[in-house]
């Protein structure tokens, strides 16, 4: 079974995975990063009004092979 990396950036700090997960294949491995967004999302972002998080999949060679992005943008309006 493959193993895909998926590293994190908040924009100020990269978070490389040194372990991985063994995933079947691509499609697999686009659904684990939309779930690790989706946590991000859901128990990081409520204390922020902006912010950007980028996680980068990487096969087992170190190739790039997809990309996700997370942005929120809040603001008061009167």
């Amino acid at each position: 079974m493959p193993r895909f990396f998926i590293d994190l950036h908040d924009g100020s700090q990269p978070i490389r995975d040194e372990v991985g997960f063994d995933l079947p294949d691509l499609p697999a491995a686009r659904v684990k990063v939309t779930r690790i967004m989706s946590a991000i999302a859901r128990d990081m972002l409520p204390d922020v009004e902006r912010q950007d998080y980028v996680a980068c999949v990487r096969d087992g060679v170190g190739k790039i092979v997809y990309r996700a992005r997370l942005s929120l943008a809040a603001e008061a309006v009167d």
